[in-house]
């Protein structure tokens, strides 16, 4: 008689935690899943802190993140709180993440080199678990090259004591006649990682989350030779096995060695939804202005309008839909007035985590998306932004320098790394980055149809040097980018000779307005065009008839 294997075969693999998070060595390399709280196995991140505070172990990790497991007073940035009040260095020895910004007590760890601290690009991060899982020593990209990535500035090595040790490190290559950046670090040997359901075999779903990530990609760099290591998955709850729809299985139960359920408050969708259908895909809403909140006229819409009139004209130039990226802050009201004009569904928003269309989201939710109609893995919605298969996007900055060059968020005080900005700088043909003109209190507003500055922000943001370089203008230019610099008050684009002044607002003085609020004086032409004075105004843009002559056209 034919034997019939059943799940118990393999081991019980669900398991308490402390059982499972007992196994982990001091010293071991541990790779942790999460998009903020997207993804993030927050009852297994503080288990393993309870644990090492309990028993002294495990102790000098290095952590490894796809992105940021946590979000404020949630996730790794609680125990990065404690550890900071404690003066501990020895739970922690060193951290590689592409964004620190949802905790301060982290970036306070980072500033005073209590650990080894290095950034990298979300999306070198996402295709560096696929290419350690396959065996190869890193990640090969031009992703970084000029900017604060390169290891002639500073390697993505974010302290002294990062700078010294060179646990992640990245290396100049040549490949024919052309400069290459090698991204390496330590192959992980644990994994903490997160899906919703799991059978008695360990095979994982993810129905109820928003996002698929870098998960699969995660636990295949944990088990790759030549140190097969230990991954431990956080989930919702257990199914039978063979219970499970194969096709919905994202990671395969002989890849994930213990499962830990975790209790309904540790494992929300995102930071501030325990759980929504529309965010996980179980319902599409109708994309309707009511599911954002109203944004009132002002510079932050001024801002994202023009972007949006700049994406109105690139649908008119190529005669179709086209597909972008936003950022956050400023860049993330473009989808909403993109709803607001009735043209979402000519413009496809992705957001780096994996979503397509809908309503992303902002803030500590940012990486999920209400409504989206299609949501793919983590390194593959990379390839769009690094591969330029993506038509524009609209980026945030902090600082712009003479040359062009853009600080997207880094100062000596402030350390939130690079997010995904550098690989889509990098590899998005057309680039609008967008933000206030100065910085600090400031009362700029919107007036009649025209801008009224009644007192400016005491910090410049258009410097003679950017502190870092997060995109590298010489290197768009080489690379034939069209790259724009929309404010409230002037539209700048880059030549080869620097900035040059495009538009300007109605209302706005050039030399009182604009210059005197630099430190550099950009290229100023002999006409100078006026911004479209139906940003400036109440009601819609009438976009919807412009696009829809172009596309019939």
């Amino acid at each position: 008689m034919e034997r019939v294997f059943s799940a118990p075969v393999w081991h019980k693999k669900l398991v308490e935690p402390d059982v499972a998070l007992s196994l982990i060595k001091d010293g071991s390399v541990v790779a942790i899943s999460g998009f903020n709280m997207a993804l993030t196995p927050e009852f297994l991140i503080e288990r393993l802190y309870k644990l090492y505070v309990k028993t002294g172990h495990p102790k000098n990790l290095f952590i490894i993140t796809d992105t940021f497991p946590g979000s404020p007073k949630r996730g790794l940035d609680v125990i990065a709180k404690e550890l900071y009040e404690n003066r501990d260095t020895e739970f922690i020895r060193g951290i590689l993440t592409p964004y620190l910004g949802w905790s301060e007590w982290l970036q306070k760890m980072v500033a005073e080199n209590m650990i080894e601290a290095y950034t990298w690009s979300i999306g070198v991060m996402a295709y560096w678990f696929r290419e350690v899982g396959s065996g190869r020593p890193g990640v090969l990209t031009k992703v970084g090259l000029g900017t604060f990535l390169d290891p002639r500035q500073d390697g993505g090595a974010l302290n002294e004591k990062a700078k010294k040790a060179r646990t992640a490190k990245v290396e100049i290559l040549r490949v024919g006649d052309e400069e290459y950046l090698l991204y390496r670090a330590p192959k992980p040997n644990v994994a903490l990682i997160r899906g919703t359901t799991a059978d008695e075999m360990g095979n994982l779903t993810m129905e109820d989350e928003g996002i698929y990530g870098s998960v699969l990609n995660i636990a295949q760099a944990t088990k790759a030779m030549p140190d097969k290591g230990l991954v431990i998955a956080q989930v919702q709850r257990i199914a039978r096995f063979g219970s499970l729809n194969p096709k919905e299985v994202i990671v395969p139960g002989p890849l994930i060695d213990y499962v830990v359920v975790a209790p309904r408050e540790k494992h929300w969708q995102s930071a501030s939804i325990d759980y929504d259908p529309r965010i996980s895909g179980r319902i599409m809403p109708p994309l309707d202005p009511s599911l954002y909140p109203p944004l009132e006229m002002g510079p932050r819409k001024v801002i994202a309008r023009r972007v949006l009139l700049e994406m109105v004209r690139l649908i008119e130039e190529l005669g179709r839909p086209i597909i972008v990226n936003l950022g956050v802050g400023i860049p993330s009201h473009v989808g909403q007035l993109a709803v607001e004009e009735e043209i979402a569904d000519f413009i496809a928003i992705t957001v780096e985590s994996g979503p397509w269309g809908g309503v992303p989201l902002g803030g500590a939710d940012f990486g999920v998306s209400i409504g989206p109609y299609a949501i793919i893995p983590m390194p593959d919605q990379f390839t769009l932004y690094e591969g330029g298969i993506i038509d524009a996007a609209s980026l945030g900055f902090l600082q712009v320098d003479k040359k062009g060059n853009v600080n997207s968020s880094m100062l000596p005080n402030r350390i939130p790394g690079p997010g995904g900005f550098p690989v889509i700088a990098s590899g998005a043909p057309r680039l609008y980055f967008a933000g206030e003109f100065t910085a600090g209190p400031r009362r700029v507003e919107v007036e009649n149809g025209r801008l009224v500055i009644k007192s400016n922000g005491p910090i410049k943001k258009f410097v003679k040097e950017v502190y870092k370089i997060f995109c590298n203008a010489e290197n768009a230019l080489k690379n034939g980018k069209e790259v724009l610099y929309v404010t409230e008050r002037a539209v700048f684009r880059l030549t080869e000779k620097g900035l040059e002044l495009k538009e300007i607002a109605p209302g706005v003085d050039i030399e009182k307005d604009i210059i005197s609020h630099m430190e550099f004086e950009p290229i100023i032409p002999k006409k100078v065009e006026i911004m479209d004075e139906i940003i400036f105004k109440e009601g819609k843009m009438n976009l919807k008839s412009r696009i829809t002559r172009a596309i019939r056209a």
